[in-house]
Formats: structure tokens, C-alpha cells, sequence
């Protein structure tokens, strides 16, 4: 039947080519079918031998179309679809004019193939195919081979039964063609909307990235100040112990700091670890979890991490390192008394679980997480949520927050192990 395999998307011209091919695989089944089943189950006399030409001949041609689909490295040309179309219309008019032309209840069928001209063709070129098949409906009411049909009252009978049965074959290609086509204008505009929110938050992160830079180079005097103040004061012999312990602790976290921002500069955009050196999934996880103790050594973390053994080698976007910081940082703010985080694979993939006793995600908030930078500090849900979520879509990962059985978040973080191997 003259029916086009259609897709949720619009297609290009090569996949419209190779569509068209396999329409004419089934346009070729059904001429073969009526050509057999008809004489045998109707008992009307169909002319063999020309109606074999036309089988032939569309077979000849579609094979030729195949060979230049599989040699086809680029779009092709309006005017070859035409072509293509027009054989269809050319072969179905043929195998028409020998069973009947206009009386042929199946006549009706040459209107899908104008609907998938409209569906494929430029303006012009489907103007043209509608008048061709126009034209072709014409010709064949006056010029036709009439079938030798003995019983009048049958001839009618089967004549009616064909206009049904054209009747609910054309209705269900235009309802499956306008559903089809509304699905894919629906996906389509779906994934214009996702690529346009990702660009923005793309050019939001590169905008903090700037921004970072500008402030790493700014806060380098106040940072070196504070760590010679610092240093001055642990040394105070005429300070008590808390005091120059608290002092101590002031020089290490400015000395983190400075550090931070002294790697922010090579740290920004890049996309694997500096000099590709690999890591076992669990030391890498394990140096991550250190590094966030020593900055907040005052919020207990418990930590279980099962990532098999031996556990798989990895390198990491340096990037992914900050993610997961950002998401413990977040759910440290939210619950002071302590947070967990845990990892394991599953499936081929990284799976990080941090969790808190906090007051939850509002629920007004959520579908923001991740989308631009949250105004709600207080909360953890600020510019580093963002940050997470760029850093592992960049990866091919995704973020999920659920409400945490008993109160509290769960912050799932999922990463491929294909986008970290070495």
C-alpha cells in the first residue's frame, strides 16, 4: 500500500529517500498480492502479463533507488524526491489502467501519496505531484481496461466493498499521519526549549567562570594579608591555647583557600584531570571526601563507599570534583549535625548518594534546582546547584533530589563510567 513510514521527528531528505523505498517494498507487496488473491478469491480475471511489466519495472527501480540510498552521503535534492514520488504515481496509475482506472475503487489510494508529497516535498514540487495525480485521476476515467465482470450484482457488491475498504485505509494514514506529525512538532519544540535553556545556562556558568577568574586575581592581597595576620597570631606566645589553636585553624583555611584559587584558573573548562592521570573510582571519592573535611571539619560526615574490587579506574572532570563538594557543602548548610554520603556501581555507572536530616528541597523550588542559581543561601541552594548540574550533564550525568524517608534530602548524583574511563 502506498503508505510512508512516518517518524516522530521531521525527517531529512535522505531519511525521506529511504522511507520512500521501503513504501515502494510495500506499494510492490500489495500489487503482487492483488495480482494472485483476486482472480482466486474474487473471480475476476486480471491481464497478467502487463501488470507483471509494471511490477517489474518498479522493482527495477527501486533497487536502483536502494543502491544510490546506500551509496548516499548527504542530503539530496528536492527534485530527486519528486522523481521518486512520480515513479510511485506512474506505477500505481499503470497497474490502475489495467484493472479498471476510475471504477477501480483503489484509485483512492494515490491520495497518501500526494499526503507524503506535501509531508516531504518543497511548496512547488508538491503542487506539482497533487496535479499530476489530478491528472492522473482524469486520464484513467476515460482511458482505462475495463475487467471482464460476468455478474453485475457482484461487480457492485465488491465495488462498494473496495470504497470501504479505500475509505478506512485513507483514514487511518491521515489519523496516524496528523498524530505522528503532532507528536514530532511537540518533541521538536521540546528539544528547542532544552536547547535553549541549556545554551542560557551554559552562558551562565561561563559568565560565573569569568567572574571567578576576575575574583581569584582580586581576592590574591586580601587572601596573602589575612595568612601573614594569621601566621602572627598562632605565634603569639601571649595567646591561649583555644585562641592559637582557632588561629591555626584561620592560617589553614586561608591556605585552602588560596589554594582553590590559585587551581581556578586550570580548573576552568577543562574537561579531564590535568596530565590524565587515572584513579581508582574509590581513592578518587575517598580525596574528595578529605579535602571537604578539612575545609569544614566542624560538620560530621559518615562515609560508605563500596565501589567493588578492584574498584574501576577513572579520570575524572576536574569539574565533577566540585559537583559532588557543591552537593555535600549544600547539605551540610542544610544540617549542621552531619551528613552521609555514599557511593557504589550500578549498571555501568557511578551512583553518589548524599543525604541530610535538613528541612527538604521546598517543593516551590525543585523544578529550579539546577536551572539557574537559587536565591536561597540560607537553604545551600545557591550558585553551586548550578554548577553541580552543568558539571555532570556535561558528562552525560544527571542530578535527582527526593525527600529523604524520616525527613530530610537525598541528592542522587549518576555518572557513567564510559564518560570517565582513562
Amino acid at each position: 500500500m502506498p503508505f510512508a513510514h512516518l517518524t516522530s521527528r521531521p525527517p531529512s531528505s535522505a531519511d525521506a529517500l529511504r522511507r520512500l523505498i521501503g513504501l515502494r517494498w510495500l506499494s510492490l507487496a500489495g500489487m503482487s498480492t492483488a495480482l494472485v488473491s483476486v482472480p482466486w478469491l474474487l473471480d475476476i480475471p486480471l491481464p497478467a502479463p502487463p501488470l507483471l511489466k509494471v511490477l517489474l519495472a518498479l522493482t527495477v527501480f527501486n533497487v536502483a533507488s536502494l543502491l544510490r540510498a546506500r551509496r548516499l552521503t548527504d542530503e539530496i535534492r528536492g527534485v530527486e524526491l519528486f522523481i521518486q514520488l512520480c515513479a510511485d504515481l506512474a506505477a500505481w496509475s499503470a497497474f490502475l489502467y489495467f484493472t479498471g482506472g476510475a471504477t477501480n475503487p483503489l484509485i483512492s489510494l494515490l491520495l497518501p501519496l500526494v499526503a507524503i508529497g506535501a509531508a516531504t516535498l518543497s511548496g512547488a514540487y508538491a503542487w506539482a505531484l497533487a496535479a499530476l495525480a489530478i491528472a492522473a485521476y482524469s486520464i484513467l476515467w476515460d482511458f482505462n481496461e475495463q475487467l471482464d465482470i460476468y455478474d453485475s450484482g457482484l461487480a457492485v457488491h465488491w465495488h462498494l466493498a473496495g470504497m470501504w475498504l479505500t475509505f478506512a485505509l485513507s483514514a487511518s494514514v491521515i489519523v496516524w499521519y496528523v498524530v505522528r506529525m503532532t507528536a514530532a512538532i511537540r518533541s521538536r519544540d521540546q528539544a528547542l526549549a532544552e536547547a535553549r535553556e541549556a545554551r542560557l545556562r551554559n552562558a551562565r556558568i561561563v559568565a560565573l567562570g569569568n567572574l571567578a577568574a576576575g575574583a581569584a586575581h582580586e581576592l590574591g592581597t586580601p587572601l596573602g594579608t589575612m595568612a601573614i595576620v594569621a601566621g602572627e597570631l598562632a605565634r603569639n606566645p601571649t595567646l591561649d591555647d583555644d585562641t592559637r589553636a582557632d588561629a591555626e585553624l584561620l592560617r589553614e583555611q586561608i591556605a585552602h583557600c588560596k589554594t582553590i584559587l590559585g587551581g581556578l584558573t586550570l580548573r576552568a573548562g577543562s574537561l579531564r584531570a590535568e596530565g590524565g592521570q587515572s584513579l581508582p573510582a574509590d581513592v578518587w571519592l575517598r580525596g574528595i571526601v578529605e579535602r571537604w573535611r578539612s575545609l569544614r571539619p566542624h560538620v560530621p560526615l559518615a562515609v560508605h563507599i563500596d565501589c567493588g574490587h578492584p574498584a574501576p579506574e577513572l579520570v575524572a572532570d576536574t569539574t565533577l570534583e566540585q559537583a559532588i563538594h557543591n552537593l555535600i557543602n549544600n547539605a551540610a548548610d542544610a544540617c549542621p549535625e552531619g551528613v552521609e554520603c555514599a557511593a557504589r556501581i550500578d549498571a555501568g555507572q557511578l551512583v553518589v548518594s548524599i543525604l541530610d536530616r535538613g528541612p527538604g528541597m521546598p517543593a516551590s523550588l525543585q523544578p529550579q534546582a539546577g536551572h539557574e542559581a537559587l536565591d536561597s543561601p540560607g537553604d545551600g541552594l545557591g550558585i553551586g546547584l548550578l554548577l553541580a548540574f552543568g558539571a555532570v550533564e556535561r558528562c552525560g550525568g544527571r542530578i535527582r533530589f527526593a525527600p529523604r524517608p524520616g525527613g530530610g534530602t537525598l541528592a542522587t548524583l549518576t555518572l557513567p563510567l564510559s564518560a570517565l574511563h582513562p
